[in-house]
């Protein structure tokens, strides 16, 4: 993964150069990112289980990319909070077990972040790093191809607060305020799944999500 960042950065850095430091451009930044968020959905634990799950299952969750606003404000020209605007879709799969069965679909989510970044001021190129939390809120999910021969008629996935690390860099073009933007974040929390035959529970799980957000796109200070 770093390869594939790194050069694209550093051929960018060497273009912004000699632009001027915005930190007289203003204190709200906005940028359109497209975003790639990349999950794990393995199975930490079995809660219950009254259909007998092969031993082995595990699961994995889907891949997706999205576009992303962000919203970003300066409370000095080196510290920053900002939070993201965007919603991913993802399935979760069997990996063992239950090889290739679908055993969640189009699980819609709303990661609600917040974080505190602190800049570096390079010129025109302003790495950062930041912490933050999220609240993962899942606003829809359906059952499975590979659940509903079974009797499985409804699925949920449980809300949860987590911890989110960030890192990137800001690289100016300009004076104007325009610029472009790379940033990476990892999520650190975990979901509840639940698989219902009508009214009856039948299997509960807890997941690993911790996913991987990558985002690159143009920023907007003013």
């Amino acid at each position: 993964m770093n390869k594939l960042f790194v050069a694209p950065l550093a051929g960018l850095a060497m273009l912004a150069a000699p632009a001027m430091a915005q930190d007289d451009v203003g204190k709200l930044q906005v940028k359109l990112l497209g975003t790639y968020v990349a999950p794990d959905g393995e199975i930490t634990d079995v809660r219950t289980d009254i259909v007998g799950l092969p031993a082995a299952t595990q699961t994995e969750s889907s891949d997706n990319f999205v576009p992303t606003l962000a919203i970003e404000y300066f409370v000095t020209p080196n510290f920053s909070v900002e939070t993201i605007c965007c919603m991913t879709q993802h399935d979760v799969d069997a990996t063992a077990g239950l090889p290739g069965a679908e055993l969640v679909s189009d699980a819609k989510l709303i990661p609600a972040t917040l974080t505190a970044k602190y800049h570096v001021d390079l010129g025109g190129v302003k790495p950062y790093a930041g912490i933050g939390a999220t609240y993962f809120w899942w606003v829809d999910s359906e059952p499975g191809a590979g659940t509903v021969p079974l009797g499985v008629t409804r699925t949920t996935l449980s809300d949860e607060f987590g911890l989110v690390l960030q890192g990137g860099a800001d690289i100016a073009i300009g004076t104007s305020g325009l610029g472009v933007t790379f940033d990476a974040k990892r999520y650190f929390v975990d979901t509840t799944a639940r698989w219902y035959a009508d009214n009856t529970l039948a299997i509960e799980t807890e997941h690993k999500l911790d996913p991987w957000v990558i985002s690159a796109g143009l920023s907007y200070r003013f």
